[in-house]
């Protein structure tokens, strides 16, 4: 930090968001702060931040696909206001700072900067007490970035958009991020004294600073040591460029808490991931929602996982997607698994390729190893689901159980028709249609007696 004492006290807080521009650059007709980075919405991003801060009111001001913003961002406690015109950021705070309470901080965010720091702005707002304060940067390549002009004393002077600067101007490193906190008030009367009689014709929010600065109030500058926290995406270049650098940083906090990633270029956590200790990541795994992994979890290459919950010493194998299921301790799945919603494996069940189960509970120690299919079963322990075996569940109007005891063992290329019970200890023969309960240890047989023709003649070739 540079230029004030941090005062570790401040007013009540109210942020502004800026949220209104078209994005052109996207060539997209999705806004662009509504383009996902992480699972989530950029403008999402700065949301999350500024709650973190508790602040009073937080204001969006909405422009380009007001409508869409609006709606993705319904149910949450938010102020919108709508930029009819896009006439520049000073032109945009305006259209939400008269909505702000007096006698408050004002802070103003970006919706397309997502990986700003609560930590840095809460420094930032520490500081604006009694006059304005900018977050500020320093770049190798400053390009296309407005350039921080000092005093030979080190004192702020203004700010210097990439258009309007001198040769001399265009070579400083220090660039304004955007970013900046100031008393509402003040930051009000200032903007109202701002001018567009500049190259793009637009009122820019940082001649507020240079304003301030004639007045003879104070400006400070605070500096953020991670370029990241300032970089903005204008088209899906920067996109793919924050996307992966989000990912490699989460990659590392979880190496650093144990966890052993293969390669931190090639993770996707777009949610929440929760690891316990000697969990192993393999190559291009995805994360969505809320996922938890219990100690000694193997995760093999090409997986997807979505609001997952995955006991210790469980190994799922290689192109598996796992959704919605709950999968218990020592469990074996893959590869080429699919656990849809409403699945549950108890420990030691075994899952394999090209099975599929949906709200199906597969009990301890039971296993469907090869190309099958469970849909609204419940599988009690001990039990064998053989290969190609699958649940009739779908009538075409209505769904209906199947139920399997302990210690079934079902043979291949069965098909059971539900709704249906087969009672502890039964047995279905390998490529029977089963329509009717089986009872305990009794052995179902739905199959045509086979006969085999003597003197059966194959059919001749037909030639043209």
């Amino acid at each position: 930090m540079e230029g004030f004492i941090l005062d570790t006290s401040y007013k009540d807080l109210e942020v502004i968001i800026l949220a209104a521009g078209r994005g052109t650059r996207m060539r997209s007709s999705v806004p662009k702060v509504l383009h996902p980075l992480a699972g989530k919405p950029l403008l999402q991003h700065v949301i999350d931040t500024a709650q973190q801060l508790n602040p009073t009111q937080i204001h969006v001001v909405v422009g380009h696909g007001a409508d869409a913003v609006q709606q993705a961002l319904a149910n949450q406690n938010l102020n919108f206001h709508v930029q009819l015109e896009q006439l520049g950021t000073g032109d945009a705070v305006a259209c939400a700072l008269p909505a702000c309470k007096p006698n408050t901080a004002v802070l103003v965010l970006f919706g397309d900067v997502p990986l700003i720091a609560a930590s840095t702005l809460q420094a930032l707002i520490s500081g604006a007490q009694d006059h304005p304060i900018m977050l500020a940067a320093r770049l190798d390549d400053p390009r296309g970035y407005g350039r921080v002009v000092r005093d030979e004393q080190g004192h702020f002077l203004a700010v210097v958009e990439q258009a309007d600067a001198s040769e001399a101007q265009a070579s400083i490193n220090e660039v304004n991020t955007g970013v900046l906190a100031a008393p509402t008030e003040q930051l009000l009367a200032l903007l109202n004294r701002v001018e567009n009689d500049n190259a793009q014709q637009e009122y820019y929010l940082p001649d507020v600073l240079g304003l301030a600065q004639q007045d003879g109030t104070d400006v400070a500058i605070a500096i953020t040591e991670d370029p990241l926290e300032m970089y903005g995406v204008n088209d899906r270049l920067q996109l793919q460029t924050l996307e992966r650098a989000l990912q490699c940083r989460r990659a590392d906090a979880l190496m650093a808490a144990g966890v052993a990633v293969a390669d931190r270029q090639r993770i996707d956590i777009r949610g929440e991931l929760d690891c316990g200790v000697d969990v192993e990541i393999d190559i291009n795994v995805v994360f969505e929602g809320r996922v938890s992994l219990g100690d000694g979890v193997k995760i093999g290459a090409h997986c997807v996982l979505k609001d997952v919950v995955v006991a210790s010493g469980t190994d799922i194998q290689p192109f598996c997607h796992l959704e919605g299921a709950v999968v218990g301790e020592r469990c074996r799945i893959g590869p080429y698994a699919r656990l849809r919603p409403g699945s549950i494996l108890s420990e030691t069940a075994r899952v394999g390729n090209f099975v599929e189960t949906k709200n199906t509970t597969l009990g301890a120690g039971s296993k469907a190893n090869h190309f099958a299919y469970l849909g609204d079963t419940a599988v009690g322990a001990q039990s064998n689901i053989g290969a190609g075996t699958i649940t009739c569940n779908y009538d075409g109007v209505n769904k209906h159980p199947t139920t399997v005891g302990d210690s079934v063992f079902v043979g291949s290329n069965s098909t059971l028709v539900a709704p249906l019970i087969l009672s502890d200890g039964a047995f279905v023969a390998a490529g029977s249609v089963v329509t009717n309960n089986v009872s305990a240890k009794e052995l179902a047989v739905g199959r045509a007696r086979q006969r085999n023709i003597t003197g059966w003649q194959r059919p001749d070739e037909k030639k043209d």
